[in-house]
């Protein structure tokens, strides 16, 4: 039988200040052409929280100095990609606490790289037409004074959005 499922693996930064969220501009995978969380997948042998220093700097040139783990999810939603039908992406979510230098609007683009540049968005801008389901759960963690709930999540309507939103 074949197997319907991509899974994917990644550890995301929640990056927010005075109701207001960093978040990046996605140019590929499934979120592309929406603002996703600046984040992504493990290196041979990296450690999740190294990861996260580096995918933070990589997308946003901000340098995490204090971060804390709130926990994983995982979000289920139809993807059509090679051979799946659905994709699962399972996700350890950071608070990062505190950080240093000047948010990038645009970053070095390279074998991997998948975030334009990032940006500060407002929360209340931030919505399913525009944001991936990783953003949506950080809006609400972040409304909710980083209390992280752990329940997985499955979108029965998702859609690959055609055209860029920012």
């Amino acid at each position: 039988m074949a197997k319907k499922y991509h899974r994917a693996f990644g550890v995301y930064g929640i990056i927010a200040s005075n109701d207001k969220l960093v978040v990046i501009k996605k140019n590929e995978g499934p979120y592309i052409n929406r603002y996703d969380l600046p984040g992504g997948s493990l290196e041979d042998g990296e450690s999740l929280d190294k990861a996260i220093y580096r995918e933070i700097k990589e997308e946003t040139h901000l340098q995490p100095q204090k971060i804390s783990q709130l926990g994983t999810i995982s979000f289920k939603y139809p993807w059509h990609y090679k051979r799946w039908k659905y994709n699962q992406h399972i996700c350890v979510f950071y608070r990062i606490e505190t950080w240093q230098g000047n948010l990038a609007e645009q970053v070095a683009q390279f074998v991997g790289q998948d975030s334009m540049g990032a940006e500060l968005l407002s929360i209340t801008s931030l919505n399913e037409k525009n944001a991936s389901p990783l953003v949506l759960k950080a809006k609400a963690v972040v409304e909710h004074n980083f209390s992280f709930e752990p329940t997985d999540q499955a979108f029965s309507e998702w859609k690959v959005l055609q055209t860029p939103v920012f």
